[in-house]
């Protein structure tokens, strides 16, 4: 990432906006960070249950000869992969300081952080490789992103410096490309200065508005930027920073409860530009501006121009392959076809996680990187829900889902200088948070070619959808209808974008939400929280700590909510809370709960 984030993963201190030089695609860059932006996902047509008078028309589709339809489950591998972890983790029982489930990459984060200051982790993987959403698959040739490929906090001026990891990494000149209703065309380019230029050519009524929102998120990421980051639970860091940083600490404080839209129609009027800054929160957070928090918004809409987005060569997986090699390094473990099925209980601490063929492990602290819902739902299934938790549920409810389509097409479909990045949404505006409405769009072959066979394209496509439309179909309605939808979002794209693209596919396979929930284990495949309705920023969103002694939550649906930066953001302040907590760092108890009774008492404000 490219915030400063001192003593972290992340090495390098940035403390004000830089605008620097877009460099070629072709130039790579060896540094590291760890930070890919969870790829948002989007909506659009809904397609009935009753499809069968649909799959028929499927028969008369003409493809090239060597295409090749795949649509069971996206996150399958051709063979296990080899990767170190397994070998030395004991099969019976064994103390360690810290277990995390998950080896997403918060998850991977606060294991990292933990190992580098001492403690022996172990990490428990459903899969046979790390990196959950922000994995990676191989097939005939091609590697695809699971999900993540908006790559925030790959800046040359950061390293994995705490783990000895080092990545080579494409500069991306253009965050995204968004092609909206009214013929409402966009870039993002990474140079701040360039992007203020594109929109207020497009609504030049409107420069001075434009100016003073995006003022505002640089205030945000400003002082962001100006902290070191720890855990907002720890006391004795949150005080020093106040000491040392009180007008930046002001500042966050100030924009804590309030929400993006808000600000914007502080300063703007006109409806489509209203839209637009709907648009640009809903690729940070599947909400529009109004119930997007402005501090997620103020990290985000800054940092992809002042680190830019910069494409891991090789895939995104490479990002939880160095972190699980750099952990290993450290002394610490993990283990894949780890299914974690129970979270133990001893006299109300957590204390092990019990696995689904019978194995237990045991650990001073747990990290659960699952969602909060599948952690008090089904890992402390049978446990009185607790008082923080239900208030949880009363503010957020879970976000749908997606479908993805992973694509491999002939190269000459599509022309010269396309973009790595497009948004898609043609025809309404009131389509934007509707199923199947917007379609987000990555075709990361543009920067790194290695990623495909000679002479084809990747196209990974997201659009939102929920699990719902998915259940009671039997086997051969679920295949089918994952076609219908697929060629309905591909024949959408080939208007609007490439002329060509449905006879150009050599290769597809068809992700559900049934197929995200099964391989991500996230609850109905849910993309993450989001409020129930307006909420008041972040405000209604809990910290790392539960109610349960020993038990952490990290991820989305922790503070400081959806979004890559928003959860690395979390792995490291849980990092630091536990290390505190098992005596690596210095701690008050006293404070710890005079604080965190503050804490829960704002929360309740929400």
């Amino acid at each position: 990432m490219s915030l400063g984030f001192k003593n972290s993963i992340f090495s390098g201190q940035f403390n004000t906006v830089q605008l620097g030089r877009f460099r070629p695609r072709s130039q790579k860059h060896r540094i590291s960070s760890v930070e890919p932006v969870q790829t948002s996902v989007f909506s659009g047509y809904i397609v009935p249950r009753n499809i069968k008078s649909k799959i028929d028309s499927l028969g008369e589709v003409k493809l090239n000869k060597d295409f090749i339809l795949r649509s069971k489950a996206v996150l399958t591998v051709d063979k296990e992969v080899d990767i170190e972890g397994n070998e030395g983790v004991s099969r019976e029982r064994s103390d360690y300081d810290v277990i995390v489930i998950g080896s997403g990459i918060v998850g991977l984060v606060a294991a990292t952080q933990l190992a580098v200051k001492g403690a022996k982790v172990l990490v428990l993987e459903k899969y046979v490789i790390p990196g959950g959403s922000s994995g990676y698959y191989e097939r005939d040739g091609y590697t695809f992103d699971v999900g993540s490929s908006v790559m925030f906090g790959f800046s040359d001026k950061v390293t994995l410096a705490a783990v000895g990891c080092e990545m080579e990494v494409i500069p991306d000149p253009t965050t995204v490309h968004f092609h909206l209703p009214n013929n409402l065309s966009v870039k993002v380019p990474k140079e701040y200065s360039d992007f203020i230029s594109e929109l207020t050519a497009k609504f030049p009524h409107e420069k001075e508005g434009i100016l003073k929102f995006y003022s505002e998120c640089w205030k945000i990421f400003n002082a962001l930027n100006s902290l070191e980051l720890k855990s907002l639970e720890e006391p004795i860091y949150l005080l020093g920073q106040f000491f040392q940083k009180p007008l930046e600490c002001l500042t966050l404080a100030y924009y804590l409860p309030q929400n993006a839209g808000d600000i914007a129609r502080k300063y703007i009027n006109d409806p489509e530009l209203l839209s637009f800054i709907d648009a640009e929160c809903f690729i940070v957070s599947t909400v529009n501006a109004l119930q997007t928090p402005m501090i997620n918004a103020g990290m985000v809409l800054c940092d992809r121009h002042f680190g830019g987005i910069n494409y891991p060569v090789g895939g995104v997986g490479g990002i939880a392959k160095s972190l699980s090699k750099g952990l290993i390094d450290q002394g610490s473990e993990i283990l894949y076809r780890a299914n974690a099925t129970n979270i133990i209980l001893e006299h109300g601490k957590a204390v092990g996680v019990r696995l689904s063929d019978g194995r237990e492990f045991f650990a001073k602290t747990i990290i659960s990187n699952a969602t909060r819902w599948d952690t008090f739902g089904k890992l402390l299934k049978g446990e009185t829900l607790p008082k923080e938790e239900e208030n949880f549920q009363k503010v957020y409810v879970k976000a749908p889902s997606f479908l993805s389509i992973h694509m491999g097409v002939k190269a000459e479909v599509l022309p010269p200088d396309t973009d790595c990045h497009h948004f898609v949404l043609e025809d309404d505006w009131a389509r934007l948070e509707e199923p199947y409405g917007s379609i987000f769009l990555s075709i990361p072959t543009v920067l790194d070619s290695s990623l495909a066979p000679e002479g084809r394209h990747i196209l990974h496509i997201f659009t939102t959808s929920s699990i719902e439309d998915w259940e009671g179909l039997s086997t051969e309605d679920y295949e089918a209808k994952k076609k219908v939808v697929a060629y309905e979002i591909i024949s959408r794209l080939e208007k609007k974008l490439f002329p060509g693209l449905r006879s150009s596919i050599t290769f597809m396979e068809v992700g559900s939400p049934k197929t995200h929930r099964r391989y991500l284990a996230r609850d109905k495949g849910t993309y993450g929280p989001m409020p129930r309705s307006t909420p008041k920023g972040l405000l209604g969103m809990p910290f790392n700590t539960t109610a349960v002694d020993g038990l952490y939550c990290v991820g989305d649906s922790c503070f400081p909510g959806q979004g890559v930066i928003a959860v690395a953001f979390s792995g490291v302040m849980c990092a630091h809370r536990v290390a505190a907590d098992i005596g690596i760092e210095k701690r008050s108890p006293v404070m710890d709960a005079a604080l965190l009774r503050l804490l829960g008492w704002l929360r309740t404000l929400a």
